[in-house]
């Protein structure tokens, strides 16, 4: 039975608003970025009256940008592999076998995403500080002490998803592995890995989003050698003067790789996100 005319019209009406409103921010930063700095700062015209692309030139010499965006691209690749790796086995512990504590470690892995980020920030400066102090081994101020920082967020989260999706899939196929010869190894990295790599891409993706785009942590845990993209762009505003062209211009550059990987996986994305949602 098809809807009537008045819902289709409304749907159009909405879907266009909806689409006018999320796309206005990204004009404005468009043009801001392609406007003289005086323009940008004088007064606000939605047609540029001249564009130039001199502020994408300037934003990699005004700021080491380029280191920012080499440390960035470390600390998020990483943690997104680290995430990942230790996850899928984690998971896969949990879905695939029995053992004492199963349901408590379920119940205090889901449980940590209930704290805000700030709770852990003074707890691990202070164990950062006090591990370099004894052991000589400087994670306060590295790219490994973020890393480790990252984990501690993506981790808890992304062994809950995959226990869900590892629960989807079908335990014949681990049975069947076995008898073909398959160790337990075996049977998670030939058979449950590959069946499950759309739940695996959803946590890539919410790992490397999540250490790409995190600010507060950056600011501590960071110096100026190590000094992540999200941090970094702090940099375009001085004492003298606000580089608003440049702040669009990086602000755009730096959100290339997350759009573009996320464009790229979307497809897996949504099905991981939606496994188990109807059987």
């Amino acid at each position: 039975m098809a809807p009537p005319s008045s819902f289709l019209w409304s749907r159009r009406v909405f879907l266009t608003l909806l689409t006018g409103f999320v796309l206005l921010p990204v004009y404005v930063m468009v043009s801001s970025s392609l406007k003289p700095l005086a323009d940008v700062t004088g007064e606000f015209r939605w047609l540029p009256s001249g564009l130039t692309v001199r502020p994408y030139t300037d934003i990699w010499s005004t700021v080491p940008l380029a280191r920012y965006f080499v440390n960035s691209l470390i600390v998020a690749g990483a943690a997104t592999v680290c995430s990942v790796v230790i996850a899928v086995f984690g998971a896969y512990a949990v879905s695939r076998y029995e053992f004492r504590g199963k349901r408590v470690f379920t119940v205090t892995v889901l449980s940590t995403q209930m704290f805000p980020g700030i709770l852990f920030l003074l707890p691990l400066f202070l164990l950062y500080v006090n591990i370099g102090n004894a052991t000589g081994i400087a994670l306060f101020g590295s790219r490994g002490g973020l890393i480790l920082t990252y984990l501690t967020f993506s981790l808890p989260f992304s062994i809950w998803m995959l226990i869900g999706y590892f629960d989807s899939v079908p335990r014949d196929l681990d049975e069947a592995a076995l008898v073909d010869g398959c160790g337990p190894l075996g049977a998670l990295l030939r058979i449950v890995v590959p069946a499950a790599v759309p739940g695996i891409v959803a946590v890539a993706v919410y790992a490397f989003m999540t250490a790409w785009g995190e600010v507060l942590f950056a600011s501590v845990m960071t110096n100026d050698t190590t000094r992540t993209l999200a941090v970094g762009l702090q940099g375009y505003s001085t004492l003298n003067d606000v580089y608003w062209n440049q702040i669009m211009a990086a602000s755009l550059v730096v959100s290339v790789p997350v759009v573009a990987g996320f464009l790229l996986l979307q497809r897996y994305l949504v099905a991981g996100l939606t496994a188990g949602a109807v059987k």
